[in-house]
């Protein structure tokens, strides 16, 4: 895992919880065959979801409140 792309998605979502969620979801997406959102010589998946994450281009979606 790239220590740079992990610390740098932690300032864009600070819960533990949620960041290894939303990589490893990520992650799943482009080893079924998404294509990446940024340009990197990276091959694993993780990383490539980290750096996606860390540039602002994947986000965790919040649920919305029934009223």
């Amino acid at each position: 895992m790239n220590d740079s792309y992990l610390e740098r998605a932690i300032k864009q979502i600070e819960d533990p919880k949620v960041l290894s969620i939303l990589a490893a979801k990520r992650a799943r997406e482009l080893a079924r065959g998404n294509k990446p959102l940024v340009r990197t010589e990276d091959k694993e998946y993780v990383d490539i979801a980290l750096l996606e994450i860390a540039e602002g281009l994947v986000v965790p979606e919040l649920a919305d409140e029934e009223d």
